[in-house]
């Protein structure tokens, strides 16, 4: 019920913009379901009409006629069902482009912690099956609901029209039939919602793997790789088949049901007649009617249990989509501060920080780097330097204590001003598919060549890009490129110098290059960090030697700190670190 609620807000909000729409279906929908209900009326009296003429040689005309008319009436459900079926898809078409929209938006605006705590197959997911599962529903399901409701109601009207007996024996079965589908519905619906998630995991384990791939042909693991895809592709498997094994099960049983309840109507129809209770004439005529009756009546139960599958998809993915949408958003304090350099310092003061709640990650670090300083952090993996990196770029907020640029709390700062004051180059470089042009002016759209040619020179790839032949229109991918991983690291750096940002971020930026890209890549971080205030996190010292101050940090505390002399004079953990990576250099 939580669950349909939800859907319903999620609908109601993308749905309400098409009321005339909606006006439009209702209209196909009453002329569906009346030329539907009425039809069989007329088929009796065709047939009590063609059983005179053959008896008693009466006139064909009225035979014509209540055929004609029923062959109209046919025609007439068929356009309501044309047309409600064209607006159906219009308005699902157009409504689902807006989810897909919306919920891009939404992701835009999520607080770094979604991502890191959800795997990338899950969130395509809701992109991919679980929108296509609402545009189905709404362009065959809900179609479907609506056809099946306005039928029953008007084959019932109908039927307490023409005979209150036959009609209460055609509905005779009604109860056992909704505890059929009540039965079957519920146990479709527990497999329905285990068949998403475990979609959802089986696609983040394929994005892994395919991401992976290299790492586990190397290391032989092809056979592991199986194995795990191959539990959780039979975890979908199960909770897939008992779903349609549930919703195919209802439909034989309806169909039954309803050739049982054709044969009781007939019996009694029979009965009336053979007993006097009715004309012979009229009596054919009801019992023609009533089995169109029977099978029309029971038709809309079984169309609404055959698709309540799609149905349950449909709700299933509204309530994964609305998780999204209720996920907190980054705090963008409006106006806010501005901030657009480090004047002073930015110091970091008494932070503690938890990403979940009793498993602190940081204890109470405090560092300062002043003005135009590079500032190192160091330690063991595990110890806290990429949670420090988080905080200083506000991914996430500090649980206590603060860190402030020239005094202020960056956390009364404006958001998107302090974004574009930081510049970042990551341990893995991040390229987008386009051209190197486009790429290095990603965070510069207007930018002119010449500004980006110089970024590139800064970042000593100018003469590689220019040596290909399309050059700086080369067409390039994260996973499709003519550049290696240090070409891409390059172009990572040109990035950000071209952005220009007065406070630097470099995360272990030389730590998955050879030795000879490392130095190319150590003399552009060298031209990116000049004047600038920077944190760098390195796993080789031999990169941080020139650091104004560097930190050791070891468990999420700052054991260390001085430069890089004084902590090799000190004999303490940073000197035993140094010897030795001397030692395999």
């Amino acid at each position: 019920m939580h669950d349909l609620k939800v859907a319903g807000k999620y609908y109601w909000h993308y749905l309400r913009a098409y009321p005339w729409q909606f006006l439009g279906i209702l209209v196909a929908v009453i002329c569906f379901a009346t030329s539907l209900a009425v039809a069989p009326t007329y088929m009796g009296a065709a047939v009590r009409d063609l059983t005179d003429y053959l008896r008693n040689g009466a006139s064909l005309n009225q035979f014509y006629r209540d055929l004609g008319i029923m062959t109209l009436l046919y025609i007439f459900s068929s356009l309501g069902d044309f047309s409600t079926s064209m607006f159906m898809s219009w308005i699902g078409g157009v409504a689902t482009g807006k989810m897909r929209t919306g919920m891009f938006r939404k992701m835009q605006k999520m607080r770094v912690e979604y991502f890191d705590t959800h795997s990338d197959g899950d969130i395509l997911a809701r992109y991919t099956s679980d929108l296509d599962n609402i545009f189905n529903a709404m362009n065959e399901a809900f179609v479907q609901l609506i056809y099946s409701i306005a039928q029953i109601l008007g084959i019932v009207i109908m039927m307490f029209h023409n005979s209150v007996p036959l009609a209460f024996i055609t509905m005779a079965t009604t109860p056992l039939a909704i505890i059929i589908a009540a039965v079957n519905i519920h146990q479709a619906g527990v497999a329905v919602d285990r068949q998403q998630d475990d979609i959802g995991d089986l696609n983040g384990y394929i994005n892994e793997q395919i991401t992976g791939q290299k790492v586990i042909i190397t290391n032989g693991l092809q056979q592991d790789s199986i194995a795990g895809f191959e539990e959780r592709n039979a975890r979908v498997r199960e909770s897939s088949l008992r779903g349609q094994i549930w919703s195919g099960v209802l439909q034989p049983l309806m169909n039954g049901m309803m050739l049982l309840t054709s044969a009781v109507v007939i019996f009694f129809g029979s009965w009336f007649v053979l007993q006097g209770g009715l004309q012979t004439g009229v009596g054919l005529a009801l019992i023609v009617a009533f089995v169109q009756y029977a099978q029309n009546y029971f038709q809309p139960i079984v169309a609404v249990t055959s698709v309540y599958v799609q149905i349950q998809l449909a709700i299933t993915a509204a309530r994964r989509i609305t998780q999204v949408h209720e996920q907190p958003e980054e705090k963008r304090p409006e106006p806010g501060l501005a901030v657009s350099t480090v004047h002073d310092a930015l110091t970091i003061e008494d932070v503690h920080f938890s990403y979940n709640p009793g498993t602190e990650v940081l204890h109470g670090v405090t560092m300062t780097a002043k003005r135009g300083q590079m500032v190192a952090l160091v330690g063991p993996t595990g110890s806290g330097k990429t949670t420090v990196m988080n905080l200083l770029n506000r991914f996430y907020d500090v649980d206590s204590g603060r860190i402030c640029i020239d005094g202020v709390d960056i956390r009364t700062m404006n958001l998107d001003a302090l974004r574009k004051t930081v510049g970042i180059v990551l341990q893995d470089p991040q390229l987008f598919t386009g051209t190197i042009r486009a790429n290095i002016s990603f965070g510069q759209p207007d930018a002119s060549l010449a500004a980006v040619r110089d970024a590139a020179k800064q970042a000593n790839i100018d003469d590689f890009i220019m040596s290909l032949p399309d050059g700086y229109d080369t067409e390039i991918s994260d996973e499709q490129s003519v550049l290696s991983t240090g070409q891409k690291q390059l172009v990572s750096i040109a990035r950000t110098i071209l952005t220009n940002p007065q406070l630097l971020i470099l995360d272990e930026a030389t730590s998955n290059v050879d030795t000879v890209t490392e130095e190319r890549i150590q003399k552009a971080m060298d031209n990116v960090i000049a004047g600038r205030t920077s944190f760098v996190i390195a796993h080789r010292l031999k990169t941080i030697l020139n650091a104004d101050r560097i930190e050791v940090l070891r468990d999420g505390r700052i054991i260390e700190a001085g430069t890089h002399a004084e902590l090799l004079a000190n004999k303490g953990f940073y000197s035993s670190l140094y010897r030795n990576q001397m030692v395999f250099d």
